[in-house]
């Protein structure tokens, strides 16, 4: 039995935003239900992902992270993680919140195409799951599958 689209959340604070982009990147490549069972280490590393503590890790720092069990130990994504939460603070303030630059493009291609330049990691999928849990428009899921995964 298929589980279902994503619940979708109303992010409160770019917490939400990067917390959700993170789990996106962790997904790319792996099984979703690997990564549900890391979830929770992977909250307490990455602070909850409290955004300006994630922007801040250092090399060093991400090093440790990917020593650490808790955490789906690819250095490349972490290290991702941690550039994309400076691109969504930098990007806030460019465009007076995140939600304003996520709609700043028009449609779902235009939109892929700047987060792919602006961040790691992100490609048609986790594009499409990162905008439709945090609630921005998508197509259709049986047009994305069309389009982005024939």
């Amino acid at each position: 039995m298929a589980a279902g689209p994503p619940r979708q959340i109303e992010p409160k604070s770019l917490d939400d935003y990067l917390a959700v982009m993170s789990k996106a990147i962790f997904q790319s490549g792996m099984s979703w239900k690997v990564v549900e069972n890391k979830w929770a280490g992977i909250q307490v590393a990455f602070y909850d992902f409290d955004i300006q503590q994630v922007a801040n890790l250092n090399e060093p720092e991400i090093e440790a992270l990917a020593q650490d069990k808790r955490v789906i130990r690819n250095y490349r994504k972490l290290s991702a993680i941690v550039h994309n939460a400076r691109r969504i603070l930098e990007l806030a303030d460019a465009h007076g919140s995140f939600q304003a630059y996520l709609r700043a493009h028009g449609d779902f291609d235009a939109t892929l195409k700047a987060m792919r330049k602006d961040f790691k990691f992100i490609g048609p999928t986790s594009c499409y799951y990162f905008l439709y849990v945090v609630g921005e428009a998508v197509p259709p899921h049986e047009e994305f599958e069309a389009t982005y995964r024939s």
